[in-house]
């Protein structure tokens, strides 16, 4: 066995309670009730939802990792179509990516905040703390 227990602690009762079950549901139910969920290309998402009060938040794959989301659905070229299609916006945006001289020259006519995160893959000890982005129209 390699020590993981997946929150599971052998002596101790669950930490999942069906009693509890029906409350929980009843407020993800209120919370997500006025939720729209699509998939859609970005393209279509920004040009089908874009208005006054909208707010998008977009997470592409980062700049030199465009494969990472599969083949074919973003290119190094769709960071400037993305830059072209963000100063165009009626509504809102946030945008995260990673921090790279060549994504701060894309996006320089947007507002650029850096930041420090740590990634780890499916909680593993690997974590490693990377430079990151998040970029906006700048409204407030």
């Amino acid at each position: 066995m390699n020590g993981r227990s997946f929150g599971v602690s052998p002596g101790l009762p669950g930490r999942f309670d069906v009693t509890k079950l029906a409350t929980l549901l009843e407020e993800v139910h209120e919370r997500l009730s006025g939720v729209v969920i699509e998939r859609l290309p970005w393209p279509e998402l920004l040009r089908r939802y874009d208005r006054e009060g909208s707010l998008f938040y977009l997470d592409p794959p980062y700049y030199g990792s465009e494969t990472d989301y599969g083949a074919g659905i973003f290119s190094r070229d769709d960071f400037a179509v993305l830059a072209d299609a963000l100063a165009a916006l009626r509504g809102r945006f946030i945008l995260s990516l990673n921090d790279r001289p060549e994504v701060r020259r894309i996006f320089a006519a947007f507002q650029i905040e850096g930041m420090e995160t740590i990634h780890s893959i499916g909680g593993g000890s690997r974590a490693t703390r990377v430079a990151e982005l998040l970029i906006s129209d700048g409204r407030g």
